[in-house]
């Protein structure tokens, strides 16, 4: 019998049968090695079955052939899937940088660019959630209740459950967003000062056992409001102890933009009347508490500003929060960061090696945003003028490990000359995907989506018919109420802090009654 050529996936075959033979299309090929070959994959049959199966008009054989090689596919998928998850928890300790990620970044390791994906995806959640719209009451909050987030941003398979959100405010006498003045006194706007800054999720019990650890996550948004962009301006660096983070050495210092943003509050304000800081102290310690004979980790991504607060942040944890487990012994710390600026000085990044956080900095090479600050004393410059340099006000250096990405090695992105595509996390989600290694070919690993990447930016070339800035609200958000009145809609009730941070802020030493 003549091999029938073109092998196709298993699912491809059903619906092409026909009671004439030959076939309309063809399905199946018989190789040299009696086995049937469909799609990449070879399953080994009789040359008697496959040849009586083709030569009768029995559509109820073939199909009951082709059900059986479903089957097989369909374990085998599942079967990959177990082995992969059991080498994922086998493995967690090196991709969170155990060993400083050595020999994992050159060639890429899959399970760590997986991972660092997955993480970059919780850290987009926050600009995909975040209600940008000023002309909403609720401009600078979350768009999803706290307990459907995931749900509502189509990421429920994630297996993580937010525990909290987080805001942040800054005490400088200008407009925090470009909120519209309301016309109804009685319908104020949510807050004037506080924006919701990102959230801390932990993994459920499913994913914790393929993790092989429960995950304390914390994700941190980027730059977007007035006040966050003169943050970010505030280039030079400031003492820690300057604004009571606890650290023995007083000549460890960040930048004073993002230190005050981690550290400010105002406590006329139901969202921000605890800073940022001791929001994120206290959940990680009630959460360390909750899970008291478990393995856990504290893992700690951002973007752009949500990176450096990252950064801040693992360093706070592990001075102040990671130890107080059970047995004394410290949760594990990563920080995976995403075209993040520098934090502090060279006495920072030696402290923050000190206590063991573990910083992975993923960037685009042609990415001026993680060139900053210190754009001329940094980390690169001869280390004796880093010593000569070390009590100036700007001089930076950068920690961790860098994983360098370069858009031009892909062949879906335009060349062009447009800084935000550069810094764009959805871009280097795109470009984690496909790297490899500094010396190899850009090739997709894990299928993702690259219309993602024109989600809020205009990469993508124009021959993938992709429109720039696709992702937006329907209708712009509003709503046709039952007077068939277009209107924005009401949300639940917006929750702030709970009940118990004040206990836990005492025990923190955070307060004092």
């Amino acid at each position: 019998m003549a091999a029938i050529p073109l092998p196709v996936k298993v699912s491809s075959l059903k619906g092409h049968f026909t009671n004439a033979f030959p076939f309309k299309k063809p399905l199946l090929c018989q190789n040299n090695n009696n086995t049937l070959e469909l799609g990449t994959r070879r399953r080994t049959l009789p040359v008697v079955v496959v040849t009586r199966a083709l030569s009768q008009t029995n559509e109820s054989m073939m199909a009951s052939i082709i059900t059986d090689l479903e089957k097989e596919e369909q374990q085998e998928k599942v079967s990959k899937e177990e082995s992969d998850a059991r080498k994922l928890a086998e493995c967690w300790r090196k991709i969170h940088g155990e060993d400083n990620w050595n020999d994992m970044l050159d060639p890429m390791d899959p399970f760590l660019r997986s991972e660092l994906i997955r993480y970059g995806e919780m850290a987009q959640a926050c600009y995909d959630s975040f209600d940008f719209d000023p002309y909403s009451k609720y401009c600078g909050s979350c768009r999803f209740n706290r307990r459907r987030f995931f749900e509502s941003l189509g990421m429920k398979s994630l297996g993580y459950e937010v525990s909290r959100y987080i805001y942040a405010t800054a005490n400088i006498n200008l407009p925090n967003f470009s909120r519209t003045q309301r016309v109804d006194p009685d319908d104020p706007i949510w807050s004037r000062n506080a924006n919701w800054i990102g959230y801390v999720a932990v993994s459920n019990d499913e994913t914790s056992v393929r993790l092989g650890r429960r995950d304390i996550t914390i994700a941190w948004r980027g730059t977007v409001t007035k006040l966050e962009w003169i943050a970010d301006l505030m280039d030079y660096l400031k003492p820690l102890s300057a604004d009571k983070i606890p650290c023995p050495d007083p000549t460890v210092k960040v930048e004073s933009g993002f230190l005050e943003l981690y550290t400010d509050k105002d406590e006329n304000c139901r969202f921000c009347k605890y800073s940022a800081r001791e929001q994120i102290l206290t959940e990680v310690r009630r959460l360390i508490q909750r899970y008291p004979k478990e393995e856990l980790s504290i893992t700690i991504t951002g973007h752009s500003l949500g990176a450096a607060l990252a950064v801040l942040s693992g360093f706070d944890i592990g001075e102040n929060v990671s130890h107080l487990t059970a047995d004394g012994q410290s949760v594990p710390i990563s920080v995976f960061s995403f075209a993040g600026p520098r934090v502090g000085n060279v006495r920072f990044k030696e402290r923050l090696e000190g206590l063991g956080v573990k910083v992975l900095r993923v960037v685009n090479v042609h990415d001026t945003v993680a060139k900053v600050p210190g754009l001329v004393l940094n980390e690169h410059v001869p280390e004796f003028l880093q010593k000569m340099a070390e009590g100036l006000p700007w001089s930076y250096s950068h920690v961790g490990v860098e994983l360098a990405l370069d858009h031009k090695k892909s062949p879906f992105l335009k060349d062009t000359n447009n800084p935000p595509n550069f810094h764009n996390l959805e871009a280097h989600l795109h470009l984690l995907d496909g790297f490899h290694g500094k010396s190899k070919e850009f090739k997709a690993s894990n299928k993702r989506d690259i219309a993602l990447v024109n989600k809020s930016s205009n990469f993508l070339k124009d021959t993938h018919a992709v429109p720039p800035n696709w992702r937006q609200d329907e209708n712009k958000g509003m709503v046709m109420n039952e007077e068939g009145r277009w209107v924005q809609p009401e949300r639940p009730k917006l929750e702030d802090h709970p009940v118990d941070i004040h206990h836990h802020m005492k025990q923190l030493g955070l307060a004092s009654d």
